[in-house]
């Protein structure tokens, strides 16, 4: 009995300092994943903000964009507020479907980009 309460308590602070590290671990995890999804946020947000300006422009509803491209309202919804972004493919096709380049688009969405983070 003498040697039970040493062994005991030495190892209650050792599973103490294993959660404790497994803890850490995933809280420094999760903190790089929000950094990678806010990096990704910026630029899906300028590119979310150049589509629905087009979209605007054009005198398109997110239904009719929606139908065009072959997708539901929700994902257009979701390109426009940064919450996803469009394919390759689906970015072609609204590229075309509003009347201009692929390229145009990124190119818009990238300098909408440094132009917050300028602010």
């Amino acid at each position: 009995m003498g040697i039970l309460i040493p062994f005991l308590l030495l190892l209650w602070i050792v599973v103490v300092a294993v959660v404790v590290v497994v803890l850490l671990v995933a809280r420094k995890r999760r903190s790089g994943k929000g950094e990678e999804q806010a990096r990704q946020s910026d630029t899906s947000d300028t590119l979310g903000e150049v589509l629905k300006a087009h979209r605007k422009r054009c005198g398109m509803t997110q239904e009719f964009v929606a139908e065009a491209v072959g997708v539901s309202r929700q994902a257009v919804s979701k390109w426009e507020s940064g919450l996803s972004c469009p394919s390759t493919a689906n970015l072609l096709t609204l590229a075309k479907l509003y009347g201009v380049s692929m390229e145009e688009l990124l190119r818009q969405a990238e300098a909408e980009r440094r132009d917050t983070q300028a602010e």
